[in-house]
């Protein structure tokens, strides 16, 4: 669980400063322009400036709004973001479940992120049944993008599996292939 703190606290100060940027209102209504004609990256932005309240009142449930926008067309950022919403009861009830279910779209598309996320639902059974062989499946596959936290992830999931385990989890990685955006 430390490293999932860790890594939850990595990616919420990653998010406070991209969110940061956006803290006067003339470039939330830039964002709310673009996104409103469609431009996923500004209706990220703008579900972020939403959930920590740059340049407008905090709204979770508007933030969600925008992020499932995002998400709905095939956004990584915007699905890992969702995923997590759904994860911590912000802006929705939670639902690991749902979280699951965004965190396996960014991952089956190849993000690094989502495929750590995933792992995780899976090595901790939250949203996902426990298996330490798909866990390790999707570590493998995050950790060959350089991912940091998965590499350590997977060496500590590594030493509670037999060889045998560990070996079908190399395999259901190397079988991976990853889907293309719609």
């Amino acid at each position: 669980m430390k490293t999932l703190r860790n890594f939850i606290a990595f990616t919420s100060a990653l998010l406070l400063v991209v969110s940061s940027q956006a803290a006067d209102d003339p470039q939330v209504e830039n964002y709310r322009k673009a996104a409103e004609k469609g431009s996923i990256f500004d209706q990220t932005m703008l579900g972020s400036c939403y959930e920590y309240g740059k340049g407008v009142s905090k709204d979770e449930a508007e933030a969600v709004k925008w992020y499932r926008k995002a998400a709905d067309q095939g956004y990584n950022v915007a699905q890992i973001l969702l995923g997590f919403c759904y994860k911590n009861g912000e802006g929705v009830a939670t639902n690991e479940v749902e979280a699951v279910k965004w965190f396996r779209k960014a991952a089956e598309r190849g993000d690094q992120s989502g495929q750590y996320m995933l792992g995780l639902s899976y090595q901790y059974g939250k949203g996902a049944p426990s298996n330490n062989v798909e866990a390790l499946k999707w570590f493998n596959l995050s950790a060959a993008q350089d991912y940091e936290i998965a590499k350590k992830t997977q060496f500590e999931i590594g030493r509670v599996m037999t060889k045998e385990e560990i070996a079908e989890a190399q395999r259901l990685a190397r079988e991976f292939k990853p889907q293309k955006a719609p």
